[in-house]
């Protein structure tokens, strides 16, 4: 091998062997992991720090932290897989020490402290917030589906339950239909054992989708999954179904920080006060901007999103239908707020008429009298049925106006949004693989997550900062 790089002997017996800390430099993000770590009261954090007077002694709670970082930072996250990382990997020999727990502890750990790791990735936003990190806060937000544990063969609905009853009880009549020729024909060749063990499977089949269907009918959602019973199969993509979890995010928009998250099993309508109470409280400042798509926009969410202090911009979809129908689309309709009626395009003034509830909100109508609207010659434009037109109006209306307003006046808030949430989204999913999730249950799912944010924060901060910088923050 003469003119190349030679290696050292494997044999080669050395005097005074190497020290771990001469493999680790100081700019190796293992440091940063050390000193984060080293620097939290775990106590106060919810993890366990006195140990048992009985018994086999425990690992220290910041050990297994540290391996949990030092995996989900570089993408290990399974269990066994950290556990033959720390008896091979120098990187984990430093920063544990040379301890080597085993898969079992390792999970069991992840399971049994959700508390402390949530609040541990909470310190770490706090340390952000020291650090000057977010000002002029505005956030974006969204959500993405991650797979659950749990296939689509093993989530039911009332619907696929029907299909599979109906083919299995095809199966069972076309079984029954040969046991009576073979009765009938003394000379029919079939196998009678083999049919009725086949028709009393069928049967024990049967009991049991019938059981689920009725399992399937008492869930509030009309759908069961059974190997992970808080996943819910959900549209993603086009008609594309998966069963997962609904991830929600709000980030930074400056920083590219995620400020606060969430893992639910809803869609994204009805949580955008949430995740802005969420930021508000990790963040310590209620004036913040919130900027969301069309899937969040909920007359009611958004008016608690501003009582609550925040500045929601959120896009509206156009879910009238007036198109398809062939007349005017309601925003053709114009509102004068200080005459409290509507301008129709035929230049008459609708009035109020009466208010009702629909869904807990106090809607109020607007009409013209029903001869006049008759008389009127883009009559066939407006309406198709043979009353008037009519328009239906919140009673809260006028504080989302201006909002709608802002979304039409400033449509590269749609496109910062876009730009800023979907990036940790794609790293995150890229870090977790094809599979996404590993663990089960909802608060399970959550301690995952709350893993991959802190690992995604901290990778952030030590991109803008650089490891010294943040190590020194660290230790103020």
């Amino acid at each position: 091998m003469s003119g190349f790089i030679a290696g050292t002997c494997r044999k080669q017996v050395t005097l005074f062997p190497d020290r771990l800390d001469d493999y680790i430099t100081e700019e190796n993000n293992i440091q940063v992991i050390d000193a984060f770590v080293d620097g939290l009261d775990l106590a106060k954090l919810g993890f366990k720090t006195v140990p048992a007077k009985t018994g086999r002694p425990a690992y220290h709670p910041s050990t297994m932290l540290k391996l949990f970082m030092y995996g989900y930072l570089n993408r290990i996250q399974s269990s066994r897989r950290l556990e033959r990382e720390a008896g091979r990997n120098i990187e984990l020999m430093w920063l544990l020490e040379r301890l080597a727990p085993d898969f079992k502890t390792i999970a069991d750990f992840r399971k049994n402290n959700s508390k402390g790791i949530k609040n541990t990735c909470s310190s770490f936003i706090g340390l952000c917030r020291e650090m000057k990190m977010f000002t002029n806060v505005i956030v974006a937000i969204d959500g993405s589906k991650f797979k659950a544990v749990n296939s689509k063969e093993n989530n039911y609905t009332p619907k696929k339950l029907q299909f599979h009853i109906a083919r299995f009880e095809k199966h069972m009549e076309k079984y029954m239909a040969q046991l009576d020729k073979s009765d009938q024909e003394d000379n029919a060749v079939i196998d009678e054992a083999s049919v009725k063990d086949r028709i009393v499977w069928l049967k024990k089949r049967l009991a049991e989708l019938r059981a689920l269907e009725e399992e399937v009918t008492n869930q509030p959602e009309q759908q069961l999954s059974t190997t992970d019973p808080d996943s819910r199969l959900m549209k993603t993509q086009g008609m594309t179904r998966i069963v997962c979890f609904n991830v929600q995010s709000a980030v930074d928009t400056k920083s590219h920080l995620i400020a606060g998250h969430d893992v639910t099993n809803k869609q994204d309508r009805g949580q955008l006060c949430a995740m802005g109470k969420l930021v508000q409280t990790a963040l310590g400042k209620e004036s913040i901007t919130v900027i969301a798509d069309k899937g969040y926009y909920s007359r009611s969410d958004i008016k608690d999103t501003q009582d609550a202090g925040m500045v929601a911009v959120v896009a509206k979809g156009d879910t009238s239908g007036s198109e398809k129908k062939g007349i005017f689309n309601r925003s053709e309709f114009r509102y004068d707020s200080g005459k409290d009626i509507y301008i129709c395009p035929a230049n008459k003034k609708l009035t109020y008429r009466f208010s009702g509830v629909e869904k807990g909100l106090t809607i109020r109508r607007y009409f013209l009298d029903t001869m006049t609207c008759r008389a009127c010659h883009l009559k066939s434009q407006c309406s198709k049925g043979k009353g008037p037109r009519k328009i239906s109006r919140w009673e809260h209306q006028d504080e989302i106006d201006p909002m709608d307003d802002l979304v039409t006046s400033s449509p590269d808030m749609m496109l910062l949004r876009k730009q800023t949430v979907e990036h940790p989204f794609g790293t995150i999913k890229a870090w977790m693989g094809a599979t996404h999730f590993l663990t089960r249950g909802l608060e399970n799912v959550r301690t995952e997550m709350n893993l991959h944010v802190l690992a995604y924060n901290l990778k952030r901060m030590i991109s803008i900062h650089g490891p010294e910088k943040l190590i020194a923050a660290m230790a103020v």
